[in-house]
């Protein structure tokens, strides 16, 4: 699978809020993910988080994507009750893995 197939494929294990351990089959060994409110050194971590506090009632549209050989950027609508932002997230691929994502939004909209 190429980058933007991978960030793809995340989006929609993510976004369906079931199933989230079928996401450690899309990450590298040295994955890491940063984020605004989190930041995680391993899938290990990141997956026990999502686990522990799983996604409900969120919904994407995607604006625009891109890639190149080892980059996936999604840029989306992200929705959930009472919030409706801009997001995007950068998907670095490393062997056909995610090696690290970078999730970028203004966390104003959930003060």
């Amino acid at each position: 699978m190429g980058p933007l197939d991978l960030a793809q494929k995340y989006m929609e294990i993510f976004f369906s809020g079931r199933d989230i351990a079928d996401l450690s089959h899309l990450f590298s060994t040295d994955f890491t993910f940063s984020g605004p409110f989190y930041e995680f050194d391993s899938a290990a971590d990141y997956l026990n988080s999502l686990k522990s506090d799983p996604p409900k009632n969120l919904h994407y549209k995607v604006i625009r994507a891109f890639e190149n050989e080892s980059l996936a950027c999604l840029v989306y609508q992200f929705s959930k009750p009472g919030i409706n932002i801009p997001m995007a997230q950068m998907f670095e691929v490393s062997n056909g893995k995610i090696s690290k994502i970078l999730l970028i939004f203004d966390t104003g909209a959930f003060a």
